[in-house]
């Protein structure tokens, strides 16, 4: 996926627990050597659905900040 010119690759974990943890890898293509960011359980989740959707809305809130931040 991409949002604002990053990659945004989220994922849900299967924990022996049968939650689900939040993942989340942020890069950009224009940053040197193809740099990411990764964030591992955000949060947990009963369904794996549930946690993609979640690590989907934290990266376009994480991306949005740090946009302003850069500018």
């Amino acid at each position: 996926m991409r949002y604002k010119g990053y990659d945004v690759e989220p994922s849900a974990r299967a924990l022996p627990s049968g939650l689900f943890a939040a993942n989340l890898t942020i890069g950009r293509d224009a940053s040197p050597h193809g740099a990411s960011v990764t964030f591992d359980a955000l949060d947990y989740f009963f369904e794996a659905d549930h946690a993609i959707a979640y690590a989907w809305r934290w990266a376009r809130l994480w991306i949005d900040q740090h946009g302003k931040r850069a500018a």
